[in-house]
């Protein structure tokens, strides 16, 4: 009985083992991505989010993107299980007010389609880790835990229009994080380069900060403007919706 019981606790091991490799993610960590609103309403390629209703002077949540460290990255690995607002109806409320979706991907706003995206395109390849209901709600909790906008002012970078230097911004970061995050920057109408969106990272199960592997500066300079936040309802309708981005 004895060797038995040892056969068995010996396999009983072995399919916990084999259970795990099975659920273990085969990308090497995460990007989360906020975006500045103010940069869309600068640069005149979308329309600007109104200061009324829900959307507060804030950045805004894009996605959270898993990535290989080579620079590349899976997408849309399942159409069986494709994004069901159901699944995350009690999250509506708190996403509308932290992950719209003006600007760059529609005028006017229309967040579901942003959210059918990014799990369709990202949340299908990380169901090892998260089902719809907590990928959206992993994003909610680091946007709670994390204030950029205010990370920034107490550096003494504000979004006042003025010129920041890229290393003072990526540090007021790594102050808060440990870590220094990637950086995208678009143009305005005169062509100077602005802060528009933040890739923080995080390790392969979404549980904390880790150093980037591959950081994405994309178009920056030493030194970047930092726009205001939009002091109109609205800008209009888009006059060149950025395709490319609606891609990431």
């Amino acid at each position: 009985m004895r060797g038995i019981s040892i056969v068995l606790s010996f396999l009983i091991l072995q399919s916990l083992v084999v259970s795990t490799s099975q659920i273990a993610p085969d990308f090497n960590f995460f990007y989360w991505v906020n975006y500045w609103p103010g940069a869309i309403c600068d640069s005149q390629k979308g329309c600007c989010p109104p200061t009324k209703g829900n959307t507060a002077s804030d950045f805004v949540i894009h996605g959270l993107w898993p990535q290989f460290i080579n620079g590349t990255w899976p997408a849309f690995c399942d159409q069986t299980n494709l994004f069901d607002i159901s699944k995350v109806s009690d999250l509506i409320s708190r996403m509308e007010k932290k992950w719209t979706e003006w600007g760059v991907w529609a005028c006017p706003s229309n967040e579901t389609k942003l959210w059918e995206h990014e799990w369709n395109k990202h949340g299908t390849c990380v169901q090892s880790i998260f089902d719809q209901h907590s990928y959206f709600l992993t994003n909610l909790k680091f946007k709670h835990k994390l204030n950029l906008l205010n990370i920034l002012k107490q550096k003494g970078i504000k979004p006042n229009d003025g010129f920041y230097g890229l290393n003072e911004i990526k540090n007021a970061i790594k102050c808060a994080i440990g870590f220094v995050p990637g950086i995208e920057c678009n143009e305005d109408v005169k062509g100077n380069k602005q802060l528009f969106q933040f890739y923080i990272c995080l390790d392969k199960y979404a549980k904390e900060f880790v150093e980037c592997p591959y950081v994405p500066d994309k178009s920056c300079a030493s030194t970047i403007k930092f726009p205001k936040f939009p002091e109109t309802d609205s800008i209009g309708e888009s006059l060149n919706v950025m395709s490319s981005v609606l891609a990431t």
